[in-house]
């Protein structure tokens, strides 16, 4: 509502960023590369990478601890190949699933990532990276969370 009373209109970007998080989350496993491409043609390239940046987290948080991640995140991959940021998201996820699993990762991969991956991993179950980011977090929150991390599994 404006001060007069009267509805303001949304802006028109704002209306299709709405559109593609809703149409994305229902889109079929056959169809979800198509419709990223899609996504990815609208004018206003920042509103629709922050929409499938968006979908790519959602996606990856659901798969990345199953069988199927590997193949999606290949797809993905290729679909976005034109847009470093997304495919950078798509490697720290990757990278984040190898942490996870237990599966061997590069000690200076993760030091080499985004603030948003170091504070995941240093939330996370694998004692070798939490100790890394304590000792060499890039800033303090995540060598604080990190250290947290470590007080709390030495009392268990």
């Amino acid at each position: 509502m404006g001060h007069d009373g009267a509805m303001r209109e949304e802006p028109a970007e704002h209306l299709r960023f709405a559109a593609y998080l809703h149409e994305l989350e229902q889109v079929s496993d056959a169809a979800e590369a198509d419709l990223v491409s899609a996504v990815l043609t609208d004018p206003d390239l920042t509103m629709a990478r922050s929409a499938v940046l968006r979908h790519l987290d959602r996606r990856a948080m659901d798969l990345h601890l199953g069988p199927a991640y590997e193949q999606w995140a290949e797809s993905m991959a290729r679909t976005t190949l034109h847009h470093p940021l997304l495919g950078r998201r798509l490697r720290e996820w990757t990278l984040f699933r190898a942490i996870e699993l237990g599966q061997s990762w590069r000690p200076d991969a993760l030091l080499a990532a985004s603030d948003w991956l170091q504070r995941k991993a240093a939330a996370a179950s694998n004692a070798d990276a939490v100790e890394l980011l304590a000792e060499h977090g890039r800033t303090k929150r995540i060598r604080n969370t990190a250290r947290a991390g470590l007080q709390h599994g030495r009392q268990h």
